[in-house]
């Protein structure tokens, strides 16, 4: 693995570390302690496989996309699962841009431009995005302040889908951007990223990759729900409760655009743990703490192991392209 990644890893996991730490003094580090003692962890194989159905089903979605778009010529399945697994390495990028990192993996194999490919990342991000409003929509009766949060979040991404979806409009912005002194070089990068682009959030395209987005999604709050239920945690609508604020709270991270909303995720799932469930303040941390190394950490380690796995089957290069992305 380059080393300015390996760093960037290394840095992120320290600052993971250090926001644990901080939400258990916070919260009340003895009891947190105690929780984890009491921990049933016989549910951890179901909370790990949910996350895995999770990257199953994005990965499908993923691949979905290569081939829709023409740019999967010489990638067999498993290097379709390499390229995915390896973008899990940036989750810890802010807002999971260097997950860009899969299309500079692309180039190296069949040689499909960063600029054409790198829309999946977007879309993926978009269709992910969209999951998890609909998900924590589910469950905005549960806590009415949110209400104008979703709204403002899913008029702001109708919106830009509306916006990408209006050639005329992007071709007006193309022409004015060409005609910038420096801009000569960029101009057909960004024209051909948005023709990708204009074709990945097609509606019949965004239609479907939402829907695999949801249910794969859904998995990952399912896998909240297990945690809650290794705490002893029981109660109406646990279920129900778990996927608002697994969902909420990854949006909220996401939306931070701190590296794998770290802080703000883990801060905004603790309070609506005790807000909602409700339980006290330790336990809440637990949960959190759990779930996010058997999601984000998981994910992150995954993709450590499917680059280097990448870097034998393929060779050096990927260094290079690595610092591409």
């Amino acid at each position: 693995m380059p080393e300015h990644l390996r760093r960037s890893i290394l840095v992120s996991l320290a600052f993971g570390l250090f926001v644990a730490i901080a939400l258990g003094l916070i919260s009340d580090i003895r009891a947190v302690a105690s929780s984890f003692g009491t921990f049933d962890w016989g549910v951890l194989p179901a909370v790990l496989g949910l996350t895995l159905f999770n990257y199953v089903l994005r990965w499908l979605k993923w691949d979905y996309y290569l081939r829709r778009m023409g740019m999967g010529n010489g990638v067999g399945y498993y290097d379709s699962a390499l390229l995915f697994t390896s973008g899990m390495v940036m989750a810890v990028t802010p807002a999971k841009v260097g997950e860009v990192l899969k299309s500079a993996l692309l180039k190296r194999i069949n040689g499909t431009s960063i600029a054409a490919s790198a829309p999946i990342v977007l879309a993926e991000r978009i269709t992910d995005g969209l999951a998890m409003l609909l998900l924590m929509g589910a469950g905005l009766t549960l806590y009415p302040p949110a209400r104008l949060v979703f709204v403002a979040l899913l008029v702001l991404t109708v919106a830009g889908l509306l916006l990408v979806q209006s050639q005329s409009l992007m071709q007006r912005a193309l022409t004015i951007l060409a005609r910038l002194p420096f801009a000569g070089k960029v101009v057909p990068r960004v024209a051909t990223a948005y023709e990708s682009s204009r074709q990945l959030l097609s509606w019949q395209l965004l239609f479907v990759s939402t829907v695999i987005s949801v249910v794969s999604w859904f998995g990952e709050c399912a896998a909240m729900y297990y945690v809650l239920i290794g705490l002893g945690i029981t109660g109406e609508a646990l279920l129900l409760k778990a996927t608002f604020v697994f969902a909420a709270s990854t949006l909220f991270g996401l939306v931070s655009f701190l590296p794998g909303g770290l802080g703000v995720s883990e801060a905004s799932s603790t309070g609506l743990l005790v807000l909602l469930v409700p339980m006290a303040a330790g336990p809440a941390t637990t949960a959190t703490i759990i779930i996010r190394f058997c999601t984000l950490w998981f994910g992150v380690s995954l993709g450590v192991v499917a680059l280097a796995l990448f870097g034998r089957r393929y060779g050096a290069p990927v260094a290079e392209t690595s610092r591409a992305a």
